[in-house]
């Protein structure tokens, strides 16, 4: 690097200007995250999902685009109705109020029991004789779930008004969580307003020869070309299929909000559901085909194994939260890191390390990758973890309290090794904001940062600053300390993670 190069670097460094972001055309985005059933609570999936989601809409956003968060809330179908008729059957008129539960572990709970008693009929219906996928087919709590269904979609007034109350408890309750997490969403569609749209489109493909019609009346259509197959989008009974419904959401979203990108955020098990979504809609003749984005991400697993929503062994989102705050306790009081603090500051502090050591252990990970998550080694304050990061930023601010008030500096005559390495990782910042909105990775943010703090710990450890050998130096070290810092908490920002002042 040449002189020029640190010295330009230096006054980017010191003013700020490194942040100022990247000169681009922005566009106006819309990212779809969480997705969740309304037949059980939010789960450690979920918590990745809208992490992934909620980051790159900061990350978007900062970048210089527009963007607006969405949620499809999947609240029709058999699943939804399993739930309901375990509830009629077994609940006893159960409410979130009488049960203490939050509404959507209520309602999760009537899921498991359904489950449960299906198994039950089941395993009685093959002892008395009947054959296994007869009896998987005919057990009576399945069948009532199926007339159930039969009734919602003929908008039976009772099995509505039962639906209506069941899905407000989970809104509620999904309310909870997503407060708790830090996550919100501008507006949310609901597939029991939209599994109809695309009906029309698949008509107009079949007129113009983009699909075709097997001799059972059902709708398809031949993707061979794009190596992916034929699909059907339409059943011989004329209802729709998810890809009919996806087909419809994907039209009316552009048409409505004038976007010009929309991005999934969905689990990569969906992968060749949205490549051949965007074949079709390519196919459809929409030139924005080419602008759709699915954000895949790998599973996440605890050391005990994978989960499973109908057996009850979920890790649910509340209890995950709520375990990384106690062991961000448990730490921080074996550590006495928060000695003198009063009560509720301590459990503030608690909350935001806790969060953040949740957030940052599933953000570093390449989204494609699946994860093994240890709520304890998240919670270490050494390492790559969020309390290492946040502990770093809360030691700038700690030092800058004590170099009281000075006057910021703009420039510096030499530099030592160290602080040209500090000075060339901060000004990495805006290629790295690029790279990250334009691969959709939240975990190169997550890495930079860790890289920062890094580096400015061995700064630390190796340079005087506070006891700096004259004013003009110390000025100047305690500015590049509080720009590193800025650039911490602004990175920290992006993974939807708050750094406190004092820890």
């Amino acid at each position: 690097m040449t002189p020029e190069f640190y010295n330009q670097a230096l006054a980017d460094v010191l003013s700020g200007g490194y942040k100022k972001g990247v000169n681009i055309t922005p566009k106006k985005v819309l990212i779809e995250y969480s997705s969740p059933n309304t037949n059980k609570p939010l789960h450690l999936g979920h918590i990745r999902n809208n992490l992934l989601g909620d980051s790159m809409a900061r990350i978007l956003t900062a970048y210089g685009h527009r963007v607006l968060k969405t949620q499809i809330v999947n609240d029709r179908g058999i699943h939804i109705c399993k739930s309901m008729i375990a509830w009629m059957l077994y609940g006893n008129e159960e409410t979130p109020e009488s049960s203490g539960l939050k509404g959507d572990k209520l309602v999760g709970k009537y899921y498991v029991l359904f489950d449960k008693k299906y198994n039950e009929q089941v395993q009685q219906l093959i002892s008395d004789g009947v054959e296994k996928q007869q009896a998987k087919e005919n057990a009576p709590i399945l069948t009532k779930a199926k007339e159930l269904l039969t009734k919602w979609e003929q908008g039976d007034s009772e099995t509505l008004s039962i639906w209506k109350k069941m899905n407000q408890w989970v809104y509620d309750g999904f309310a909870v969580t997503y407060q708790a997490l830090g996550v919100d969403f501008d507006f949310s569609d609901y597939e029991s307003q939209t599994y109809i749209l695309g009906k029309d489109q698949i008509k107009k493909g079949l007129e113009a020869g983009v699909f075709y019609q097997k001799e059972d009346s059902s709708v398809w259509i031949d993707l061979e070309d794009k190596k992916l197959d034929h699909k059907l989008v339409l059943r011989s009974d004329g209802t729709s299929v998810y890809m009919t419904q996806d087909i419809g959401t994907a039209i009316t979203r552009v048409d409505t909000h004038k976007i010009d990108q929309l991005i999934y955020t969905v689990g990569n098990e969906q992968d060749y559901h949205f490549k051949v979504l965007f074949a079709i809609l390519d196919k459809l003749g929409y030139p924005w085909a080419k602008n759709l984005y699915h954000l895949s991400y790998g599973m996440v697993n605890l050391p005990e194994g994978k989960m499973k929503s109908r057996e009850g062994t979920v890790v649910d989102a509340d209890d995950l939260v709520a375990e990384v705050i106690d062991k961000a306790r448990s730490i921080s009081e074996e550590l006495g890191k928060l000695d003198g603090l009063d009560e509720q500051t301590k459990q503030g502090l608690y909350t935001k390390i806790g969060l953040g050591a949740l957030k940052y252990q599933l953000l570093k990970q390449e989204p494609q990758k699946s994860i093994m998550f240890n709520p304890k080694e998240s919670v270490d304050f050494q390492g790559q973890t969020g309390p290492f990061i946040q502990y770093t930023y809360t030691r700038i601010q700690s030092m800058i309290r004590k170099g009281g008030s000075i006057k910021p500096v703009t420039s510096q005559n030499t530099l030592s090794e160290k602080e040209r390495e500090l000075i060339r990782t901060i000004h990495q910042y805006t290629s790295v904001l690029d790279k990250a909105a334009n691969t959709y990775s939240p975990s190169l943010i997550a890495n930079y940062v860790f890289e920062l703090v890094k580096i400015f710990n061995g700064y630390y450890q190796s340079t005087p600053i506070l006891k700096a050998e004259d004013n003009t130096l110390r000025a100047f070290r305690l500015t590049l300390s509080m720009q590193v810092a800025n650039l911490v908490k602004q990175c920290m920002n992006l993974l939807g993670i708050q750094v406190p002042n004092k820890m």
